[in-house]
This record gives structure tokens, sequence and C-alpha cells, in this order.
């Protein structure tokens, strides 16, 4: 009571001798909001470090993928795995389609590793992951002595002595071919686009050759309604043009970029995806044909499956030719190209040029592409030749009769 009554009695804003203590805390509130600041971003950083989940915990599912049957190849052979879950079924799924021609993989990222899978479905893939791609059903007329399997199906070869050039080469007056002016005319882009393929298979003269590039739906169905009709046909091998990647010629293009080997694989899933043909040509590839480095390694190599080589003629300083002549094979090259115009009256005046071409050489050969207008003026031209005092002959026996020469 004394200490109370001291208290009261204290003058106002002074202590008495033994005035009470405030408890204090020995730390600040500033420095406690640090401290459990620093707490939280220890937490954070040991679970980032120690964690295994490279998605951040995000929802799990598992998939579980069918196993084939003995003997079946199937993208579906592969053991269930744990997949984060997919925002839309696109991201952590990860799983998506690529094509290549009619190639599709799909991607499968592990959700404990974070590994990427390809798993190929109907074909093959570029990569540690490849596999073989079914090969396409037998055309009709096909010499299978003259197949070689690899793992994108069926390409050429030679096989006792007999060559490719040789067994697929159209039938023609190889004897009248020697002793006056001819004519081949190359019809290319097809196998891309039934319609316009069907019109050129039959309402062009048998005579006439048809190349094809390896792409659309069924390119061997097409070519061995071609070779039903009697024309020879070629296959058109994707380079690259000057404008690549901007103009792209599709899916397996050669580039310079890639070495010999890398170029040579991408070849033969070309050479796989039909068969039947005397010759290779070049679809595009501008930049491709004239450097030696690269095209010496894929002429090689026709030349090696008895093969003839055409070059369409696009490029003025194009190799194909020094290259061909190295390797004793079958060539020509293209001389006029009949549809740079795609009118009736260019067209007529670039097959009268092709005429006069064939009376001062001997041989001549024009290239155009299946058009409706090119296809109408070339039926009418060939139907003038012969009295004219020129013949019109499958690009084979131009090529023979040029080498002859």
């Amino acid at each position: 009571m004394a200490e109370t009554a001291d208290d009261l009695s204290a003058p106002l804003g002074q202590n008495t001798a033994r005035a009470k203590r405030r408890f204090r805390l020995p730390f600040t509130g500033m420095q406690a909001l640090a401290v459990l600041l620093g707490l939280l971003l220890v937490t954070f950083a040991g679970f980032a470090l120690f964690n295994s989940n490279p998605f951040g915990g995000e929802p799990i599912v598992r998939i579980a993928l069918p196993q084939a049957t003995p003997g079946e190849k199937s993208a579906s052979a592969a053991p269930a795995i744990s997949e984060p879950m997919a925002r839309s079924a696109t991201k952590q799924a990860a799983i998506g389609e690529q094509k290549a021609g009619e190639q599709k993989t799909v991607t499968i990222i592990d959700g404990s590793s974070g590994k990427h899978q390809e798993v190929p479905i109907g074909g093959a893939v570029d990569g540690p992951d490849k596999a073989e791609t079914p090969a396409p059903a037998m055309m009709a007329g096909i010499d299978p002595r003259l197949l070689e399997k690899t793992r994108y199906g069926m390409i050429p070869v030679i096989a006792d002595g007999l060559k490719p050039f040789t067994a697929y080469a159209a039938e023609a007056d190889r004897a009248r071919a020697a002793k006056m002016p001819v004519v081949a005319i190359v019809v290319g882009g097809l196998g891309v686009g039934a319609a316009k393929t069907t019109d050129a298979i039959m309402k062009l003269p048998p005579a006439v050759t048809l190349a094809f590039t390896p792409y659309g739906s069924d390119p061997g169905k097409l070519a061995e309604r071609a070779r039903a009709q009697r024309h020879e046909i070629l296959l058109q091998i994707p380079m690259e043009p000057f404008d690549y990647p901007d103009n792209d010629p599709g899916p397996q293009t050669l580039l310079t970029t890639l070495n010999a080997e890398q170029n040579l694989d991408r070849m033969y899933w070309h050479l796989s995806r039909f068969q039947g043909y005397a010759g290779v040509a070049n679809f595009m590839g501008g930049r491709f044909v004239v450097a030696d480095s690269v095209m010496q390694p894929i002429v090689r190599e026709a030349a090696k499956r008895g093969l003839g080589y055409f070059d369409d003629g696009s490029s003025p300083r194009s190799v194909a030719g020094s290259a061909a002549a190295a390797q004793a094979m079958p060539f020509a090259k293209g001389d006029v190209t009949i549809d740079t115009v795609p009118t009736a009256v260019e067209i007529d005046h670039a097959l009268a040029n092709l005429e006069t071409l064939a009376k001062e050489r001997g041989t001549a050969v024009g290239v155009a592409s299946a058009l409706p207008v090119s296809i109408e003026r070339i039926n009418v031209w060939t139907r003038t030749l012969e009295s004219h005092g020129i013949m019109l002959v499958p690009l084979t026996t131009a090529m023979l009769k040029s080498k002859s020469s």
C-alpha cells in the first residue's frame, strides 16, 4: 500500500525510485518477420533440390499402354508409365503427332525423370529411336529380285546383272529412234492430288514419262496405274531450294547442311515409297544440285542401284550431268519447260521450240506439270509430230540415244 501511495502522490511525469519495469522481447517485430521469411525460403529450396518430380507436384495420372502381342511391332508396345496430368491433354502428357509424309510419332514425357521418348506409329523417325517402316504392298509387274529390304521398306537394287533402269523402261522402237529426231516429255509433280495425276495417266500418250513425288496418301497405287497404262515412271527426290525453309519441298528433303550418310538415309526413305521406276529426278533443289559435295554421293548411289538420273533443267549450274558421267549412268536434262507461262499460246510456242531443238540436235526433252491446259496442248501437239518427222519417245529411249551419240 505504501508503494501505491507513493506512486499516486508522485508528481506527474516523474518516476519514483522503485517504479515498475515493463516486459520487453529480446527482438523486434521486423526481426521476427525476417526470420519467418528465411524459414520459408529454406523450406522451398530444400523441396526444389531434393524432390525428384520435375513437374512440381502436379496431379499424377497413371496411363497404361496395352502390350503388343509377340511378333507384333506397334507403338503401343511400351510399358505403363507415370505421366503428369496434362493441361488440355497436351502440356505434360505431351501426346503429340508429327507428320513426315505418312509417318507419325507419339512423344511421351516420363513423369518421374522428364525423359522424352519418341514412339513411331506406322513409320520411322529420325533420331536414336528409329524403327522400320512397314513395306508397302507389292506393286504388279515388279521383279522381286530387283528389291532390297531396308528399315523403310523395299528399294531398288541390281540383281544378276539386271538393272531397274532396263527392267522398267517403257517399250519403244529404239532402232527407228536412232535414225530420226526424237522428243521426250516428262510430266512431274504427280502423286499428290489423285485427280490431276489420274488425268495425266489416262489422257497423255503412253510414250510420255510420268514423274512422281514420294508424297500423297498412296503414291504406289497411282504409280502402279501409270505403269498399267504403259507409261514409264520416275521418282522425284525432294532437294533443298535456295529459299529453304520458306519454300519447303516436304518431309525428308535432302539438305546441304546434312552429311552424306544423313542424306543417303533420307534418300532410302524416298526410294521405298513405291517401286517400278526406271530412274530418279530432282524435285526443286536449286541450292542442292549445284553443290558437288552433296550431289556426288546421291548420284553415285542411284547409279549403284541401277537407276538413271533426270535433271529437270531448272538450275543452269547443276552438277548432276558431270556426276552422272563419272558413273557412266543413263542421264538426261530438261531442255524446255513447257508451261512456265500456263496459257495455250505460250505452251504451243514452247512445244515449237522443242521441235526445233530436236531437229538441230537429234534429241530434246521437255518438262511440264499436270495442269489441264498443259495436258490438252501436249495431246494436240503429239498428234502432229510424225508429220513433222519427229518421234515421241519415253525418256529412257532419249537417254540411251544421247549416251550412244
